[in-house]
């Protein structure tokens, strides 16, 4: 395919859109905002809401490219399937016209074009790729119908990928609704014993790392703001944080991750290794026989985020929750065969929601190998 390929100025085939939104109360869109674009995955972990914006915002459309600017490194990208209005710090690209919009977002998600936005970033703590320098960049591409093929093949793994994200989402519906039945509507019938929230549940319980051990490292970027598996972790040298291990419950106490919703349920270490990660992490972990999985539902709970963000204190916008306010929370104990019960039904669900994780996590890698290929020639699709 290399002979069909043309060489074209990044200006010739992409171009900016900037059709400005200003803050308006009347009107209710879905906002996307640099944290609500993951890192790497091409996915969006969430989405905010216009009447929350105080500043100028840009308006995108159903299939237009959100790029992020700022550290491109990170590679944030995105092409919604709806209308919203997102950050300044974030592109809206289209592709011009006798050239595929679908291939233009996999060569943006291409490493070589983040490479290129990063050589030519400006600012040192916080680059920003600079669309003047990048507009007379020059790559070769391919004609029209074979861009179209191109983005089919990307396209049909990432439908997929999306595909599994649904099941995983109604499987997780599925948990919770069983949850909120059994042990919120229920308990208005039943008359349960309380008890303080540590009776039942180990807040922050100690573990130890020895100082450089290298372990799993999970940063607050990766944390989900729905559903409980997360966005990736690292191996690095043990410093200082949170440490926890399977069967854990972690949940944000800085606002604006409590509020968005940042929860994860701790599943993805071997067997007796140790995690680490941000000091803005509270740990659950139920006493026995209560099992792990109620943990993580019980703090997902509209009582436990309510009671955390009512006892939140600090600074507006950096407020904290302390860890020390669960001490004084009630809850009612549901008898320990419903529980129990419970348990095994979420281990089952949340298995199957870990299995199709990680055949995304392979599609994922297959698009990401094919992706270069593709756009360079190698592979004649």
């Amino acid at each position: 395919m290399s002979s069909d390929l043309k060489k074209y100025k990044l200006d010739e085939f992409a171009k900016l859109v900037k059709k400005q939104y200003q803050p308006n109360a009347d009107e209710e869109l879905i906002y996307i905002g640099l944290e609500h674009i993951e890192q790497q995955t091409l996915r969006i972990n969430g989405y905010g809401n216009s009447k929350n914006v105080i500043s100028q915002k840009y308006r995108f459309s159903s299939g237009d490219i959100l790029f992020g600017k700022l550290r491109p490194y990170f590679r944030k990208v995105f092409r919604p399937k709806f209308d919203g209005v997102c950050s300044t710090d974030i592109w809206v690209i289209k592709a011009k016209k006798d050239f595929d919009q679908g291939f233009l977002f996999y060569f943006l998600a291409n490493q070589s074009f983040i490479d290129a936005c990063n050589s030519g970033s400006s600012g040192t703590r916080m680059p920003r790729a600079d669309w003047d320098h990048l507009s007379e960049t020059e790559w070769k591409l391919p004609p029209l119908s074979t861009q179209r093929r191109i983005a089919d093949i990307l396209s049909a793994l990432d439908d997929k990928i999306e595909l599994n994200r649904q099941t995983n989402a109604t499987l997780e519906a599925i948990a919770q609704a069983i949850f909120k039945k059994w042990f919120v509507e229920n308990e208005k019938t039943y008359e349960w014993d309380l008890a303080p929230l540590p009776e039942v549940i180990e807040i922050n319980p100690p573990c130890s790392l020895k100082a450089n051990q290298i372990a799993p490292y999970l940063d607050m970027a990766s944390m989900p703001t729905t559903g409980h598996r997360v966005n990736g972790w690292v191996n690095r040298p043990f410093g200082s944080g949170t440490k926890f291990i399977n069967g854990d419950t972690l949940i944000a106490k800085i606002t604006p991750c409590l509020e968005n919703g940042k929860t994860a349920y701790v599943d993805f270490l071997d067997n007796g290794q140790i995690g680490w990660g941000s000091t803005e992490y509270i740990i659950f972990r139920p006493k026995p026989p209560i099992p792990p999985e109620y943990g993580y539902f019980l703090a997902r709970s509209d009582e436990i985020r309510n009671y955390a963000i009512q006892n939140m204190i600090g600074t507006s916008g950096r407020q904290r929750v302390p860890v020390t306010c669960f001490n004084f929370l009630s809850i009612r104990i549901p008898p320990t065969d419903l529980v129990i019960q419970f348990g095994i039904i979420a281990e089952s669900l949340m298995k199957k929601i870990k299995a199709t994780s990680e055949e995304s996590k392979t599609l994922a890698f297959i698009r990401d190998t094919l992706l270069p290929k593709l756009m360079s020639g190698e592979i004649y699709p």
